[in-house]
């Protein structure tokens, strides 16, 4: 998913490529705190960890259950100028696509 989204989000690495396939929620959170990273998941605990800890990092999350690698990139691309908003927004911890 990283590489079809990287002509609009340059830099866009998936937790594979980093040899974090098997890292905790803790780890990936602190490694995307330090890398400056926005973190994209259909998972909710980023969501809900966002609430609480606030940022960095910022989480999107996907909250369509089941659905396609195609769907979610089709969801950031239609999405562009709202996720390059929410990403200069300093108020702004989490941003929810349904």
């Amino acid at each position: 998913m990283a590489e079809r989204i990287a002509k609009f989000f340059p830099g866009s690495l998936h937790v594979k490529d980093m040899g974090l396939e098997e890292a905790s929620d803790s780890d990936i959170w602190t490694l995307a705190k330090k890398q400056e990273f926005t973190i994209v998941s259909k998972d909710s605990d980023f969501h809900q960890r966002s609430f609480v800890i606030g940022h960095p990092p910022k989480v999107i999350w996907i909250k369509k259950g089941n659905c396609t690698t195609e769907e979610i990139v089709s969801i950031l691309e239609k999405h562009y100028q709202k996720l390059i908003a929410f990403g200069k927004d300093t108020n702004s911890s989490f941003l929810v696509f349904e």
